[in-house]
């Protein structure tokens, strides 16, 4: 396995690998790895001849108030993690080499960019935006990979693939929970056990819209009520919000006809938690 953070070494590689018929996939990731990550890594693995890790805490991506000098960083075990779960490649580059002093451009990713966990975090998914397109330029992947647990960002991604002709295909997998259902972040280290405890409320939440559904309730606001009243049984808990939306454009739903993404976002303390689920009340399990 290589380490490389060089901008021009990755990109030279990348499209030599290409010329010799090599399949690249990519799993781009922010570090702090855990079992939803090594799941993207190990898809990759089966599916590609070369499998390329990104290891960077995007700057772009964070606001004035969020926690980027606080975001967990474990290098050395992430490290032994890719090499463990049969990465090829790790892209380990600089902020100041990804963003240099002259550094003007970005992604704007218009009206989606604003809704569900944009009207909280403004900038944040120019940021992503940003930093996934110049992954793609840089590492040239022939398949992308990401988590369902980020619904916004896999949408936006799927639309700047679409919208750019970026030449590469997007994969999105199925979010790695615990045993308890709690979706796997890194954001969890930051929990105490007492909030440890309360934060599977926002899959217990997501399971109770969906046993709302089944039995036929197709009423967005009456269901996003009772999640509210369920999630506020625990002290430690404040929602920010709840959204059922189309899960084309992320805008909200009047009623419940297809197809449709419930997603969250709670205070478990000071920790923003997100989760979501995809629903089809038409679908028969």
């Amino acid at each position: 396995m290589r380490i490389i953070r060089n901008i021009r070494q990755m990109s030279f590689l990348a499209r030599k690998l290409r010329l010799q018929g090599k399949t690249i996939g990519l799993v781009p990731t922010m570090g702090a790895l855990h079992r939803g990550h090594l799941s993207l890594i190990r898809k990759a693995r089966k599916e590609n001849d070369i499998v390329v890790a990104s290891i960077f805490v995007n700057p772009a991506q964070f606001g004035p108030k969020d926690d980027f000098k606080k975001y967990p960083r474990h290098f050395s075990q992430d490290v032994r993690l890719c090499k463990a779960s049969g990465v090829d490649i790790i892209f380990y580059p600089q902020a100041i080499r990804m963003y240099p002093g002259n550094y003007k451009t970005y992604v704007d990713v218009g009206e989606l960019g604003g809704l569900l966990c944009g009207r909280f975090r403004p900038g944040h998914f120019r940021g992503v935006a940003t930093v996934v397109t110049k992954l793609f330029n840089i590492i040239v992947p022939h398949i992308a990979y990401f988590g369902q647990k980020d619904a916004q960002q896999a949408v936006i991604i799927e639309k700047i693939v679409d919208d750019l002709n970026i030449p590469v295909r997007i994969k999105i997998m199925p979010t790695v929970r615990e045993e308890d259902g709690l979706a796997m972040s890194s954001r969890n280290a930051y929990l105490n056990q007492r909030e440890r405890s309360d934060a599977v409320v926002l899959s217990r939440a997501l399971n109770l819209a969906k046993n709302l559904i089944a039995q036929g309730n197709r009423n967005p606001t009456s269901i996003i009520r009772k999640m509210r009243q369920l999630i506020h049984k625990n002290k430690t808990a404040r929602v920010q919000y709840i959204s059922i939306v189309n899960l084309r454009d992320l805008k909200p739903l009047d009623r419940i006809s297809g197809k449709a993404l419930i997603a969250l976002a709670v205070l478990i303390g000071k920790v923003r938690l997100i989760d979501n689920m995809i629903i089809d009340p038409n679908k028969r399990n």
